[in-house]
């Protein structure tokens, strides 16, 4: 199997870093080329790692609960700097997350479990860091527990020290999350970064605080004094106010409006076009994710000329599969409007998908 290997030193990567975080394209058009192919190599580097680290992962996660979701992804592009950005004295080559995991199970018990067994687990990839969003969630409402691995493999040095990051939560907590990006895709405003309208955020603050009481968590900070009744109260105002649900349940996309090419892969590089509400999905072998990487790339570079698209390349099984792992790029956010509407005693209605 082919593995994209990495070309260029730390050094060049950082400076990479810099250059696209700082330089605009028009003022030295050759050196942001050139920082794009360092990137582009760099990001298609950890398809290696992540590949060996999703076996493990899907395993355990197997074992835990039935229902459970696996997935891996290359971070996008737009998402790498705009990170760069907000965090300037951060380097590239030390940019945790470029190679990510995530699995998303039943309850926070399966969380929990999966956790442990990654903390105690005896092999060569080091633990860098461990952060839990659970026990002490971020103050716009995220939950989740993030494991930074640093990888080692005596059998294939040229990737040892690469970072990967592992992503452990709920389906309550995933639902929560993708409604965020989803939001913020049709709003045009970057919600998951902390950018757009006060309001957007209030109200996913709140959801989230509402969520904590189903799962038997920690509070969202600033909801600690508050019981959940009150929550529910800012929550019921804070969706009358910006028509939440309507506007999730309309952004829906359905299933003829997915358009997936023939064949299969252990890639796809899932395309969405916000303006026609459409998706298009391409399958790639394991023997030809270089390729993949560079349209990938290519995608990315129409997205940044103004067209209204954004993609991703994953691995996560058939499109059914795809759909519960980055339900956000299918514009699915079923899961959370049924929990709101719950939590409301909001009638059901027929559209929710």
């Amino acid at each position: 199997m082919a593995f994209v290997t990495p070309r260029f030193q730390k050094h060049e990567i950082n400076r990479a870093g810099k250059i696209l975080s700082s330089t605009d394209p028009s003022d030295n058009f050759i050196d942001w080329f050139w920082a794009h192919e360092v990137l582009a190599n760099w990001r298609a580097c950890h398809g290696y790692p992540i590949n060996t680290f999703q076996a493990l992962l899907r395993n355990r996660v197997k074992k835990l609960c039935k229902n459970g979701i696996v997935a891996q992804r290359l971070k996008r592009a737009p998402s790498v700097v705009s990170k760069l950005k907000r965090f300037s004295s951060m380097n590239l080559a030390q940019m945790q997350d470029i190679g990510g995991l995530r699995a998303v199970v039943e309850t926070i018990a399966h969380v929990r479990k999966l956790e442990n067994l990654y903390k105690n687990s005896r092999f060569n990839h080091k633990l860098l860091s461990s952060k839990d969003y659970i026990a002490t969630p971020k103050k716009d409402g995220y939950r989740s527990v993030h494991l930074v691995y640093k990888y080692f493999n005596d059998g294939a040095p040229e990737f040892n020290e690469l970072l990967l990051e592992i992503q452990l939560r709920t389906k309550l907590q995933h639902s929560w999350a993708t409604a965020v990006e989803t939001m913020g895709t049709f709003l045009g405003q970057a919600l998951k970064s902390g950018q757009g309208e006060r309001p957007w955020h209030e109200f996913f603050e709140i959801a989230s605080a509402a969520f904590t009481h189903i799962e038997g968590t920690e509070p969202i900070p600033g909801f600690e004094s508050l019981s959940k009744d009150d929550i529910l109260l800012l929550l019921d105002k804070a969706e009358n106010d910006l028509h939440v649900l309507n506007k999730l349940q309309g952004f829906s996309i359905a299933a003829n409006k997915i358009i997936a090419a023939k064949g299969s892969g252990s890639y796809h590089l899932v395309i969405l076009d916000s303006l026609n509400r459409t998706v298009s999905i391409k399958p790639y072998p394991k023997t030809q994710l270089e390729q993949a990487s560079i349209e990938y790339a290519k995608v990315e570079e129409r997205g940044q000329k103004g067209e209204p698209i954004e993609a991703v390349l994953v691995s996560a099984g058939p499109i059914e599969a795809l759909k519960k792992a980055y339900p956000n790029y299918f514009l699915d956010t079923h899961e959370f409007v049924i929990q709101i509407k719950r939590l409301l005693k909001r009638p059901k209605m027929s559209d929710a998908r």
